[in-house]
């Protein structure tokens, strides 16, 4: 933990250190509430599908530092790509709670989708390390261009033993491409330990192979996330490359709502790291600050919780969607014949007597034997 950087201390062992350059105190009380928020969110997610009232759900408890930090540095015209465990960062920039509560609850179409475009925010992935030659490509993209567009992506430590990974990094790497590589390293992949997962000492390292800088950082402390991340932009945009970052903390809730830890981990252990989870630690920084009171807290959690339950209403106000959103939207050009068969086919379970086969289209005036059987 000593090689750490850190701005946030705990009140006790870890010193406190003075906010970066760059960080007003209207930015840290902005950056608290992006953290109250997604803490506030993640729970209330997680009693939902308690409740029945959302699918299985992936826990984030304790990792909001570092999405609030990272998310605060990048400019609104880069690209950000959240794996699974980032589900809601999207309602930072402005997507409504409620669509990625449809998207939890199953719902697709316009109900839990977004468009990434308007928002810079690639879809939420649930494959492992998918998503981060997305992310070079976005970034490669603006750099043909000639513009400043960035892209951060998100991800495990199990996902740097997928390929996509590799791929990634060294793609990025010999192209210089101006993306972030944000490694969230909670020590766990769903049961299995970090130990098990690489034969290197950290996650940072490497980044050696593939000749880029290598950072490690308190993933549990959302201000030095936040630095590590603008210094990177800063390189990045003035051509000099990727940037592997490491954010090193641990995963203290369960892998998601279908997992239980105590079946593979000590719980101890995890309760031996709650301590220094971001949103109280900043509470408690902030405080010392003298930028953040009890009131104010109290107001800013409020706040919170009145707009997630508003989003929740809403969620629960939509009509629930017919079959007919499975197949919309795949094409932009609509649905092709085989969509409009299975979906009649689908149709048919309810009313047998609607199914036809359609089959591909033929030509006007094609005989028997032009057609596809």
């Amino acid at each position: 933990m000593s090689d750490l950087l850190r701005y946030i201390g705990d009140g006790n062992a870890l010193p406190d250190a003075q906010p970066p350059e760059g960080l007003k105190e209207k930015n840290l009380l902005e950056m608290y509430r992006w953290l109250v928020l997604l803490r506030t969110f993640d729970e209330r997610a997680v009693t939902l599908q308690r409740q029945g009232r959302i699918g299985t759900y992936a826990l984030y408890w304790g990792e909001e530092g570092t999405q609030a930090g990272p998310l605060y540095a990048m400019d609104g015209g880069d690209w950000v790509f959240p794996s699974y465990r980032q589900n809601s960062i999207a309602m930072l920039r402005g997507v409504p709670a409620a669509t990625i509560l449809a998207w939890w609850r199953g719902y697709g179409g316009k109900y839990g989708f977004y468009n990434p475009r308007e928002h810079r925010v690639g879809p939420i992935c649930v494959p492992i390390a998918t998503h981060l030659p997305h992310a070079v490509g976005v970034a490669w993209a603006g750099k043909i261009r000639g513009d400043q567009t960035a892209s951060l992506a998100w991800f495990g430590d199990g996902a740097t033993s997928e390929g996509d990974f590799h791929e990634a990094m060294n793609f990025a790497s010999v192209l210089k491409v101006p993306t972030i590589f944000f490694c969230v390293n909670n020590q766990w992949a769903i049961s299995t330990p970090l130990s098990k997962q690489t034969a290197t000492r950290t996650i940072a390292e490497k980044a050696r192979a593939y000749n880029m800088p290598g950072i490690r950082v308190d993933g549990f402390d959302p201000i030095a996330c936040w630095k590590v991340t603008h210094d990177a932009l800063d390189r990045a945009r003035n051509g000099e490359g990727p940037t592997l970052i490491e954010a090193f903390c641990y995963r203290i809730a369960p892998h998601g709502t279908a997992d239980d830890p105590r079946l593979y981990r000590d719980e101890n252990e995890a309760e031996q790291w709650k301590p220094l989870e971001p949103l109280s630690r900043m509470s408690r920084y902030l405080k010392r600050l003298g930028i953040l009171s009890d009131e104010s807290a109290a107001e800013i959690e409020g706040e919170a919780k009145e707009q997630i339950a508003a989003a929740v209403s809403e969620m629960e106000s939509i009509s629930h969607p017919d079959q007919d959103i499975l197949f919309d939207t795949v094409y932009a050009s609509g649905r092709p014949w085989m969509f409009e068969e299975a979906l009649r086919e689908l149709r048919s379970v309810e009313r047998p007597d609607e199914v036809k086969p359609l089959g591909p289209p033929t030509s006007p005036g094609a005989g028997e034997e032009g057609k596809t059987q």
